[in-house]
């Protein structure tokens, strides 16, 4: 029985390489995420004092080893930049098996920590921590680089990388699956009036001026589509793996789309950043390289230096007129 399960074990991990940049652009999306958070929001508004955290940063227990714990308090500031230059390098692909426990490290100091999070904090711990097996399996210099091929030796890690794909996409469609299904117990989601509310919002719907561009197709039976299309959308998203690679070539725009959405109306930027990068976990299979020809053909412009143009001379020309024999009647 051990062995006819080691041979399966073997076929399974027989194949593409796990390691590729369909990976890589899903953890530098999620670092850009963490990073973003950090860099554009203040060190009191991350880390002050709410209700039940009556000190902040949070340093109790094992949140001790905190990334935002290790320097004094007087510190925070200079520990935020840190935590935001460690998550750029992060996002650069350099060495995934040395940025990889720190990417986890950062990443879940700031649920450890921070006292105002959201959910896309939350999500980026969890996919950092996930993404740890993929990232210290990984011996390449960047994440962006072509996938090694097997060496024959390199199965057991290549069990561990595989195993670590299953594990987040079961992490990343449970998020959806609970999104949808939670969403079914709402009365307003129900009764397809959710969108009205939430983008109407004065304190997190759109913009002003958005909200009055729409406020005629919320206000009209429309409204009870576009919510109900939500629901679909995140179920869909949930049982993605499940359907045929077709499919999930139209979700993966879709999703990345419906995300892209949020950023717009809410503005929830680093918590779309994140979440698409989730998606890419979920829906691109690890063996369909993103080709990235038109961001090449861009960086080749910008490194090929431009080619001298001749500068007209200013000296005079001397213009050779050649003589013309008389003719009888001059």
């Amino acid at each position: 029985m051990l062995t006819a399960l080691g041979n399966r074990a073997r076929a399974w991990v027989a194949g593409p390489s796990p390691w590729s940049n369909v990976y890589g652009l899903a953890r530098t999306l999620v670092a850009l995420g963490t990073g973003g958070t950090l860099a554009f929001s203040d060190t009191t508004t991350l880390f002050r004092p709410v209700a039940g955290i009556p000190e902040a940063p949070v340093c109790e227990g094992i949140r001790a080893a905190s990334f935002f714990c290790v320097l004094p308090s007087g510190w925070l500031e200079v520990a935020r930049w840190a935590a935001v230059l460690l998550l750029l390098v992060v996002a650069s692909g350099w060495r995934p098996r040395v940025t990889g426990l720190v990417h986890w490290w950062v990443a879940v100091s700031m649920p450890w920590s921070a006292s105002l999070t959201d959910g896309g904090d939350q999500i980026a711990a969890i996919l950092a921590l996930l993404m740890l097996p993929l990232a210290l399996t990984d011996d390449r210099r960047w994440h962006w680089d072509a996938p090694r091929e097997s060496t024959g030796n390199d199965e057991a890690k290549r069990l561990i990388a595989r195993s670590a794909w299953v594990m987040l996409r079961l992490q990343v469609a449970g998020i959806y699956f609970h999104a949808s299904v939670g969403k079914f117990k709402v009365t307003e989601w129900v009764d397809g009036t959710a969108l009205y509310y939430w983008l109407l919002d004065p304190s997190v719907g759109a913009p002003d001026w958005l909200a009055g561009v729409m406020l005629p197709v919320l206000s009209s039976p429309v409204v009870a589509l576009l919510t109900w299309s939500v629901l679909l959308l995140e179920l869909g998203l949930a049982l993605g793996p499940l359907l045929n690679p077709s499919l999930r070539r139209v979700l993966l725009p879709l999703g990345i789309s419906f995300h892209l959405g949020i950023a717009v109306f809410h503005g929830l930027i680093s918590f779309v950043l994140v979440m698409c990068g989730a998606l890419i976990l979920l829906l691109r299979p690890f063996d369909e390289l993103f080709r990235f020809e038109g961001l090449r053909a861009w960086v080749r412009h910008m490194r090929t230096p431009p080619v001298p143009t001749a500068t007209p001379s200013l000296e005079p020309v001397a213009v050779q007129v050649a003589s013309v024999p008389p003719t009888d009647g001059a």
